[in-house]
């Protein structure tokens, strides 16, 4: 199997169980078969990689006047979209889209995190500097500030 189509297998398995956690925890949110739930979590996906940057980008000022809090409100509308794209997928009210939103995020991070699924998005590299030889007075050592 090629790495990239494992990778995406990957992460829709866990966003599947992420949606499942959410549909098992926040009442006001159902599915009617169990391919729907594979769906909805599909199709999630898409519109995170896809109609969210958008939303992100206009919405930016109340992103950051809220610290980044509103987030959570453009993830519970990408979830009430998906309930409002697909037939199977129910979704009550908006609070319980956001509540789903913050559960689905949750797991998510969580079991990808255990998985190592997750990009990391900072990298450190940890480098050894050779001592500087050149600085050497014999007085002892010096603390470069």
């Amino acid at each position: 199997m090629a790495p990239g189509l494992k990778r995406f297998l990957q992460r829709w398995l866990i966003n599947t169980l992420a949606v499942l956690v959410a549909v098992l925890i926040v009442p006001g949110i159902k599915y009617d078969r169990v391919l729907d739930l594979f769906i909805a979590s599909l199709l999630l996906g898409i519109l995170n990689a896809f109609v969210r940057p958008v939303l992100m980008l206009l919405a930016l000022p109340l992103v950051i006047s809220t610290l980044g809090l509103f987030i959570l409100i453009i993830n519970g509308l990408m979830l009430y979209f998906v309930a409002y794209l697909l037939p199977g997928f129910h979704v009550s009210d908006f609070w319980s889209a956001v509540w789903g939103a913050l559960i689905i995020g949750l797991v998510s991070l969580a079991v990808n995190t255990l998985a190592g699924t997750r990009r990391s998005r900072l990298q450190f590299k940890w480098r050894r500097r050779p001592p500087d030889s050149h600085h050497d007075d014999g007085n002892g050592p010096v603390i470069d500030v």
